[in-house]
């Protein structure tokens, strides 16, 4: 076995005894230190810690007790996230003055319980306000399907670091598209869990009404059992809901056929959807329509108004948050992160207002669709990842700047809290795009039961991408 196998994998061997924790955590941390030079996706490596982790797991295994589902997995986690004894970067330059955080956000601490072990921390925009991840002050993070390509951001080192093939789970945080662009453009699956679902609790927050936290991984299985163990109420999180959790894994059958979702009422968006984006990310919506022999479609209303009042809302947080070390030190900021913080503050009181007024009339449309609809296709980005420095491309036949437009898709979706499932589709001799799977809010299961008959299908899929090679993972020992 080696590290291409999803984290179920791993995991079954290391419980089976068929592979021991250590070897596994051993041959994640050798593929690190060979690739991550490259890929520029960790900022922080664990290394001692894993290992000894790794060992207390098999001697866990060794006396008959049950380490978790995730036994030996090694993840790592996007540097936001509180880790006991690592300073929170959020990707800044400011923050790295800080004191070491001294627990783990919820869901650090959760998926150890699991028994995943964690590798270290991972490269972002600075405070998550971007969606390629070039970062001034850490470096950029790079694609491993094109080393001179973007890796989507802002949670662009978790997507890069699965991608990769580094670790096999991962976990980001998405406000306006920043777990399901970076999937799209490295060719993984990132879901987006409905808003309040899961924890932030210890994580860096960028604009809290929108902020989410979500896992990357290589297959459907692999994100179905981290949200099981992720989701869930968490006083913590005062917007932490207090539904119960429901397991999604138990309800993705062995070999899902296209009958076993039979039934399901699914659409392609149309409208806003379906225009300002290359003709390539259109067609990976058509793929997976035909697959599922989809022919309806539906219209969001509004969608455009909808991403420029995200853009309001999140401009609005996230400067006021910053607005402190905005006037104490601009100069210490990322400058492309720093300038749209400042315009942040200039926005009128009214705008704000009027745009979450707006939030609950597009939030109350989009629940009477999902009267009629269980689920909604849509590309997650209007093109494939864009050079490192690129700073305009042209959709629709309309030079655009990059940066912001990679987001068109996704902003209006996270902006009212629904369940979202970027899926890979792999073309041959090009890069890879995404394709969003909607649900209403807490249908996660319906998104992950769909992706499985199309991963069953070979339609989706996310082969780790790289021309080194990968490390081999030695047996017991």
């Amino acid at each position: 076995m080696n590290l291409h196998a999803d984290a179920i994998a791993i995991a079954t061997a290391v419980r089976a005894g068929e592979l021991s924790a250590k070897s596994v955590v051993a041959a994640a941390l050798e593929q690190i230190a060979a690739q991550d030079k490259a890929l520029n996706c960790f900022t922080t490596v664990t290394a001692e810690a894993a290992l000894a982790r790794a060992v207390e797991i098999d001697q866990m295994i060794a006396a008959g007790q049950d380490p978790g589902p995730l036994a030996g997995v090694p993840f790592a986690v996007k540097n936001l996230l509180d880790v006991a004894g690592l300073t929170t970067l959020a990707g800044a330059k400011i923050e790295a003055e800080k004191p070491a955080a001294t627990q783990d956000a919820t869901t650090v601490r959760a998926l150890k319980q699991a028994g995943a072990v964690l590798v270290g921390a991972l490269n972002m925009d600075e405070y998550a306000y971007g969606f390629t991840t070039e970062n001034a002050h850490y470096g950029p993070c790079h694609n491993p399907h094109d080393l001179a390509r973007v890796a989507g951001g802002s949670s662009g080192g978790s997507a890069a670091a699965v991608a990769g093939g580094l670790v096999p789970l991962t976990l980001g945080s998405d406000t306006n598209g920043s777990i399901r662009v970076p999937a799209a453009l490295c060719g993984i699956f990132g879901l987006k869990p409905t808003y309040g679902r899961v924890s932030r609790a210890g994580a860096f927050l960028f604009a809290a009404s929108l902020d989410h936290i979500g896992p990357f991984a290589r297959s459907v299985r692999d994100i179905a059992v981290a949200f099981d163990i992720l989701h869930g109420p968490d006083p913590a999180d005062p917007v932490c809901s207090t539904r119960p959790p429901e397991p999604c894994l138990p309800q993705l059958a062995q070999g899902p056929q296209l009958e076993d979702i039979k039934g399901l009422r699914i659409a392609v968006a149309d409208g806003h959807f379906a225009k300002g984006g290359q003709p390539e990310a259109f067609a990976a919506v058509a793929q997976v329509a035909q697959a599922l022999g989809v022919q309806k479609q539906v219209t969001l209303p509004e969608s455009h108004r909808a991403r420029a009042a995200a853009y309001v809302i999140t401009a609005c947080e996230g400067a006021n948050l910053h607005f402190a070390n905005l006037r104490k030190r601009p100069g210490d900021f990322d400058p492309a992160t720093r300038d749209r913080f400042l315009a942040g503050t200039m926005i009128p009181a009214p705008w704000y207002i009027q745009a979450q007024r707006f939030r609950r009339w597009y939030q109350a449309q989009v629940r009477q669709i999902f009267e009629s609809v269980d689920v909604i296709l849509a590309p997650t980005t209007p093109c494939s990842a864009p050079l490192i420095g690129q700073e305009k491309i042209v959709l629709d036949g309309e030079e655009v700047l990059a940066r912001p437009n990679l987001g068109l898709y996704t902003q209006p979706i996270s902006f009212i809290g629904l369940p979202v499932l970027s899926v890979p589709i792999h073309r041959p001799g090009a890069l890879p795009l995404g394709v969003q799977l909607i649900a209403a809010p807490y249908n996660e299961a319906l998104l992950l039961r769909v992706a499985a008959v199309l991963e069953a299908a070979g339609v989706i899929s996310a082969p780790i991408t790289s021309s080194s090679g990968h490390k081999m993972i030695d047996g017991m020992g």
